[in-house]
């Protein structure tokens, strides 16, 4: 059988967009099929970091890497650092997958950013840390290294990647969460995956990710209000942008701020 793609299904975020809980939901169907891991070249099984950590290693091991052992199945690969690749390289993806299946779930973009600042002070501090995020130079660090505007920026990583992929799904993180059986369903049927091919294992462990299953959280590590309004201001005109082209609402932005 000869494949059309390396990679059929990919998930270019966003970060913190719960693309490690839909990997784990589309890998539950016996018709896909997720890389071994293979760190540190990898994270996991899910984001193979091709185009950004591994693309002097070449196409080749790309594709072995990611190639199924049974060729009828649907290849995956969830990095969300492709969302913002160079013209060229999301060119040499359409090249390498001409038909494959392009997913982008976008976030409210303060929500978004909140979340991965507290990934990163996981990564730094550990889970014990107590101390309020501030508004200082140490904040200011940790919004560079997370690089909050590229994995924030929606609408151009958007119209980069639909310059190659017109027809690629653009999904509501708070509309997936809000009904996450719907949002599934409609999933599984734009990706061509039968439901009824599905044995009760593998129902079971989608029930239970639908059910409120995580895969992933971050650590609620505290933050000043300021720090929460400097990020409001950040992100604001993605999320004014967002809600006015693509007809998105956002609602964890005010929420964090209210509550």
């Amino acid at each position: 059988m000869t494949r059309e793609n390396i990679t059929d299904i990919l998930c270019i975020g966003c970060q913190k967009g719960s693309t490690s809980w839909l990997h784990s939901v589309l890998n539950s169907h016996p018709m896909t099929h997720s890389f071994p891991s293979s760190g540190p070249l990898t994270s996991t099984d899910k984001e193979a970091h091709f185009w950004d950590w591994n693309h002097e290693r070449g196409v080749d091991w790309y594709r072995t890497l990611v190639t199924p052992p049974n060729p009828a199945k649907l290849s995956m690969d969830f990095t969300p650092e492709y969302a913002f690749l160079p013209a060229e390289h999301i060119a040499e993806c359409k090249a390498l997958n001409p038909t494959a299946k392009v997913i982008y779930i976008l976030r409210d973009p303060m929500a978004r950013a909140v979340s991965a600042l507290r990934m990163h002070m996981l990564w730094r501090y550990g889970k014990d840390h107590a101390e309020p995020l501030h508004h200082d130079d140490e904040f200011l660090t940790l919004v560079r290294n997370s690089r909050i505007t590229l994995h924030g920026a929606f609408l151009q990583n958007l119209r980069a990647w639909q310059k190659h992929y017109p027809d690629m799904m653009v999904l509501n993180y708070e509309d997936f969460h809000n009904d996450r059986a719907a949002s599934v369903a409609r999933i599984f049927a734009a990706l061509g995956l039968d439901t009824n091919e599905m044995d009760e294992g593998s129902q079971r462990r989608v029930d239970r990710l639908i059910d409120g299953g995580r895969v992933w959280e971050s650590e609620k590590f505290p933050m000043d209000r300021s720090v929460l309004m400097f990020l409001q201001g950040l992100t604001w005109r993605v999320r004014q942008a967002c809600e006015s082209e693509l007809t998105m609402r956002f609602a964890e932005g005010e929420q964090l701020l209210n509550g």
